[in-house]
């Protein structure tokens, strides 16, 4: 229903990352409700360049921040993940609610029973209660920030993956060239929000751009599954290219 396009120098992944950042900070300032509950994901290079510029909220500002994807991993990159949530949550005057678990089990078995400690369970349940979600939307191919935090699928799966067609990911949830999610035993191990919860939530945010991810964003935009995109011109143009035209599904019940 929005799009916010950053004016930008270069197509270049760093130049863009630096203002599609400064543009999702100016969003989240203007536009930040009263009491709101902010759901954030974790490992996205574009969200925490979106924290590096945001300026403090007046009060009263958010009421909670809530770390919506699994955080743990390589301890050299895990201060991301918290830093994220936490940093957040102090410029907008919320209170964090940390995901103090992996986003990414070793197995179906392992992942319940992490799921099985109170501090995730109470996180998690708080994603029901999620008013603004910010996301990055992902390509197949993970970032050198998720590469880093460990969480990240084997090659075999990552080749699964592409052999069901799927062309990239929010909070970890793989997507088609539609929008449609892929069922995959994959997920059976992702600890963080779904896609059918990402539904429910009133505004969901994704900040994204550069060439790789134009295939995803087309994915995400043609199955609905975000209400604002924050990007840069260069990706712009790729998205509204007669070759990539195609009605989008139909989109959310809105609350």
């Amino acid at each position: 229903s929005e799009v916010v396009v950053a004016e930008c120098g270069e197509d270049r992944e760093e130049e863009i990352l630096a203002r599609i950042g400064e543009a999702a900070a100016h969003y989240v300032e203007t536009t930040l409700e009263s009491g709101e509950i902010i759901g954030i994901s974790s490992w996205s290079e574009s969200l925490l360049r979106m924290v590096d510029n945001i300026h403090p909220v007046k009060p009263p500002g958010a009421d909670e921040v809530v770390q919506i994807l699994g955080g743990m991993g390589n301890p050299s990159v895990q201060a991301h993940a918290t830093n994220l949530t936490v940093r957040l949550a102090k410029l907008t005057r919320a209170t964090p609610l940390l995901l103090s678990t992996q986003g990414v089990a070793s197995s179906a078995g392992a992942k319940a029973v992490l799921l099985s400690d109170p501090f995730v369970r109470s996180t998690m349940n708080e994603f029901s209660r999620v008013t603004m979600a910010l996301v990055g939307i992902g390509a197949v191919e993970p970032s050198k920030l998720l590469a880093d935090s460990g969480n990240v699928f084997t090659d075999a799966e990552l080749t699964e993956l592409g052999k069901l067609g799927a062309v990239g990911d929010i909070c970890l949830n793989f997507f088609d060239k539609n929008g449609r999610e892929i069922d995959s035993s994959l997920a059976e191990r992702v600890i963080g929000i779904r896609l059918e919860q990402l539904r429910a939530v009133r505004r969901v945010v994704g900040v994204a751009g550069g060439a790789r991810k134009t295939e995803a964003l087309l994915g995400a935009l043609r199955g609905a599954l975000i209400d604002v995109l924050i990007t840069d011109r260069f990706t712009a143009e790729k998205l509204v290219s007669p070759d990539n035209h195609q009605p989008p599904r139909a989109g959310k019940a809105r609350k």
